[in-house]
């Protein structure tokens, strides 16, 4: 069995294969998040990083200040649909541009911005599965030369069904027709870890998948596992999914996996537990159950 849309996911070898290709559009949008003492993380520009050394032709984005509504109090806030589809065309990618993102840490910075370039309608982008470390240990040069792309026209239209607000969620608690997904690991879930988001615990309702067991190495595991995996938890069922962590990031880790395998009908909570825990009126509750 393979993955339902493999075309979402490139290997070091084909993404070798295209790097002459003038429509190839290909990015590091590397980040860093330090759990704060207070509270939350503190965001880290992957920039430095991308500076000693990237895929050959690959430009950075850097996600907080240009893919982010810095206005919003939660952190990675996506932009205003126009904002966005304008921030991609200003990084050169046009209507058939062949997008790859990649990361050189954790692979949820390149399934993110997956999610926010698909959910503004372009249908024509991958991440490299298993990141910079999977190009490296495939033989491949990295660069230290910047490289940028020419500014786009691109209009689009984004597509409402990939986010889901906070009222949302709230209407789903006691909706057993809507499967809501914690991806935090499950100290933070069940609120037993230090690090928090200001309250303890989860969505009452919500199960757990943390997101780092659908990977191995950053890449993620076969498509067996990953169906096993959802299909257990019950994200395969017949029912709309929300995924939701700390702030709509590593949530599109197991709305990704879902696409992988074939469920469409998945959404992520953008303001996830930041929004949530924020508002002392909305319910958390501690513990390993739902």
């Amino acid at each position: 069995m393979g993955f339902v849309r493999p075309e979402y996911l490139i290997s070091p070898e084909d993404l070798a294969a295209k790097l002459r290709n003038d429509n190839l559009r290909l990015f590091d949008v590397s980040f860093y998040l330090k759990p704060n003492p207070k509270g939350g993380m503190i965001p880290s520009s992957g920039q430095p990083e991308y500076d000693e050394g990237h895929l050959p032709g690959a430009a950075f984005i850097n996600q907080y200040t240009h893919l982010s509504d810095t206005k919003s109090p939660f952190g990675f806030t996506r932009l205003p649909d126009d904002e966005l589809i304008q921030a991609f065309a200003n990084a050169g990618v046009s209507e058939d541009s062949d997008v790859v993102f990649y990361s050189t840490g954790s692979t949820m910075w390149a399934t993110r911005a997956w999610w926010l370039l698909n959910y503004c309608g372009h249908r024509r982008v991958a991440i490299l599965n298993g990141g910079l470390n999977a190009w490296k240990n495939a033989g491949r040069e990295v660069s230290a030369e910047k490289a940028n792309y020419s500014p786009a026209e691109w209009k689009s239209t984004a597509l409402a069904q990939h986010f889901a607000t906070k009222d949302d969620v709230s209407a789903a608690i006691d909706n057993t027709g809507i499967c809501t997904v914690n991806a935090l690991p499950p100290e933070v879930y069940a609120g037993t870890s230090n690090h928090h988001y200001g309250r303890r615990g989860h969505i009452p309702g919500s199960i757990n998948v943390f997101y780092d067991t659908l990977l191995e190495d950053e890449k993620f595991r076969s498509p067996e596992e990953i169906k096993n995996s959802l299909s257990a938890a019950g994200l395969l069922d017949d029912r709309p999914v929300i995924a939701y962590c700390g702030g709509g990031i590593s949530a599109t880790i197991d709305a990704f996996s879902c696409l992988l395998v074939g469920k469409e009908d998945v959404a992520v909570y953008d303001g996830s537990m930041g929004e949530w825990a924020a508002d002392k009126s909305l319910p958390l509750v501690e513990g390993s159950e739902p």
